[in-house]
């Protein structure tokens, strides 16, 4: 899609899909491929898109630059505001992220708490509203419509639909299913375009997410952790100390860039400083020395990562994002280095503790760092290998945080590849979908350790992988490097196990939909498919297959032809079960890759891959 084209909020194109007749929905697809080309902006900040010589479809973005009312896309054909030109226009262009709603009178939330605790309430949630209750429902079938379609029939109409239906729960104060729901077309709309970006795995599990929120929430569920919370709503925090970790650029592929700064308070909490806005890779590469729009804060962010602020009156998110508001005060503290406190603590532990507790609470996983020791061992394709310096630990993976050639990551990780036994103090993001993988944003040297990194004063003990770039003064001589290290890649028990089958069913069924899924099961026998997994010890896994198959293939009709069960609620149900219990062996068997290992078994050579051959029983 071109970027030249404004974002445009869900529920505008949804509401432009839904004018259109059956006839013009079905060239929808088509019109929307081709019609980007022509767009040009104006001066006065407005796009035009033409389609021939007689229409042309002008967006008038708002002050945010962001298309937000129908009034700011017309046409020039008689048809418009109900014409295919207008609605291609639309679904060509980004779509913008969902303006945070007032949560529903029928509901209304408690008032923030300047000191809030787990003892803060002991009260029940309340019930939901039928209006929450209605739009799960909605939600529920219209993104088991989008798994039954798949990616090759997930077109604009199908993403329109998850789009009204994510609007609607927008408005019945349901935030965590309308997220999941633009997390769903985002993917899909990236797959369809073959964007290098876009794996089919996430786009699963971003199936997995909706369709797991909003069954549970149309049955009735009503957990807080359900429904969520408004994104970015700040709630008095009061005098706060924090001290600076790390820096990470942020780049988004709806065009915004900047950088969030990570912070840590004495006490262990971990808070942030962001400044993302829209520019890209340019914004993304020079937001790092941008300077902090925190309470008249007289530091930038490349100050902050290796420095500290104390606040008064301060304003902090559910994720520990802190805000800018009137009433903030803020002055500028002394750096600590890692090896003081509060980030001490934060490489004192086994990573694999760190991990076990991340993989039981997914929601704190999504933000949480990892800190710890390790000694490189040298590259492996696209990994820098690196173990853990604890007795018995296992190879470690790590991959940039950031891929982006124009940002230093992938850079700073094959220097640091060249220097094997060199030991380093990491701080990362581990990666739960994969063994062992840690993505580092920053490095520093190993206290006590001969051989290890040679960092400028004023850097503080830490260097941020995303803004500094690693020199060869800042290593030691390799002369003084100690003996050989061991190269070889231990087991990847994620990649070894026969779950990849179950994998391979599931994202068959994401690309190609339902169908695709029943074909597959009618060319291959039961025992050949299947059999790996109960000898495994899988069962689940393997009834949980073979049942998702049969439901793909259930299609009963009656004497004329007609389908009997159109509802493609039983195989989003029969595919939501399989995805479930996937996730649960694969989380566990991430954790097992993080625990001790015996040299023996690092030496073990994987096959290929990391599978058998496909005609392997």
């Amino acid at each position: 899609m071109s970027t030249e084209l404004p974002p445009v909020a869900p529920e505008v194109l949804a509401e432009a899909v839904e004018n259109l007749t059956a006839r013009l929905r079905k060239k929808l697809d088509a019109a929307t491929e081709s019609c980007a080309e022509g767009a040009t902006r104006a001066a006065d900040g407005s796009v035009t898109v033409s389609f021939g010589e007689d229409a042309l479809v002008t967006l008038r973005p708002g002050p945010e630059g962001t298309v937000t009312e129908a009034g700011q896309a017309t046409c020039s054909c008689l048809l418009a505001p109900r014409c295919l030109h207008r609605a291609a226009a639309l679904g060509a262009a980004p779509l913008a992220d969902a303006a945070p709603a007032q949560p529903p009178a029928e509901q209304p939330g408690p008032e923030p708490s300047a000191e809030p605790g787990p003892e803060e309430s002991t009260d029940p949630a309340p019930a939901l509203t039928e209006a929450q209750l209605g739009a799960a429902a909605a939600l529920w079938h219209a993104a088991a419509e989008a798994l039954a379609a798949g990616v090759t029939a997930g077109g604009a109409v199908v993403q329109a639909e998850l789009l009204r239906a994510a609007h609607t729960a927008r408005l019945a104060g349901l935030p965590r299913a309308e997220a999941a729901a633009l997390r769903v077309v985002r993917g899909l709309r990236a797959a369809r375009e073959r964007r290098a970006t876009q794996r089919l795995g996430a786009l699963t599990g971003a199936f997995r997410e909706l369709l797991h929120t909003a069954g549970l929430l149309a049955s009735g569920a009503a957990d807080p952790v359900l429904t969520g919370t408004v994104r970015r709503a700040y709630a008095p925090g009061g005098s706060l100390q924090v001290h600076g970790l790390c820096r990470e650029p942020v780049l988004s592929a709806t065009g915004y860039g900047g950088v969030v700064t990570h912070l840590l308070a004495p006490d262990g909490s971990r808070y942030s400083v962001s400044d993302v806005r829209p520019g890209g890779l340019a914004r993304a590469r020079g937001a790092g020395s941008a300077s902090v729009a925190l309470g008249g804060a007289t530091l930038d962010h490349a100050g902050l990562a290796r420095g500290g602020l104390r606040i008064v009156g301060a304003t902090v998110s559910a994720e520990g994002r802190l805000g800018a508001g009137r009433g903030v005060r803020a002055t500028p503290l002394r750096g600590t280095p890692w090896t003081e406190q509060p980030a001490a603590p934060l490489f004192a532990r086994p990573a694999a503790e760190a991990v076990a507790e991340l993989l039981a609470d997914p929601e704190a996983a999504e933000s949480a760092l990892l800190g710890c020791d390790v000694t490189v061992v040298g590259a492996a394709g696209e990994h820098l290998l690196v173990r853990e310096t604890r007795p018995d630990a296992p190879l470690l993976r790590l991959l940039p945080a950031h891929p982006h050639p124009e940002l230093p990551h992938t850079a700073n990780l094959r220097r640091i590849a060249a220097y094997p036994g060199l030991q380093l103090r990491v701080l990362g993001r581990p990666d739960l979908d994969r063994a062992a993988t840690l993505r580092p944003l920053a490095v520093g040297p190993v206290p006590g350790a001969p051989y290890t990194l040679r960092l400028p004063e004023e850097w503080l003990g830490r260097a941020d992988l995303g803004y500094d770039r690693l020199q060869g003064i800042h290593f030691p001589p390799q002369a003084e490097a100690p003996g050989a290290v061991p190269a070889a890649e231990g087991p990847d028990p994620l990649a070894d196990s026969p779950l990849w089958r179950v994998r391979r069913l599931l994202e068959t069924g994401v690309a190609g939909g339902r169908r695709a899924v029943a074909e597959a099961a009618r060319g291959t026998e039961p025992l050949a498919s299947y059999g790996p997994l109960r000898r495994a010890g899988l069962t689940a896994a393997a009834e949980l297959s073979a049942a998702l198959a049969a439901e793909a293939d259930r299609r009963p009709r009656n004497a004329f032809g007609r389908l009997t069960d159109p509802s493609p609620d039983g195989y989003a149900w029969a595919w939501l079960a399989a995805a479930t219990h996937l996730a649960a062996a694969e989380r566990s068997l991430v954790a097992a890759s993080w625990a001790a290992i015996p040299d023996a078994a690092m030496a073990t050579p994987l096959r290929p891959g990391g599978r058998p051959a496909l005609n392997e029983p």
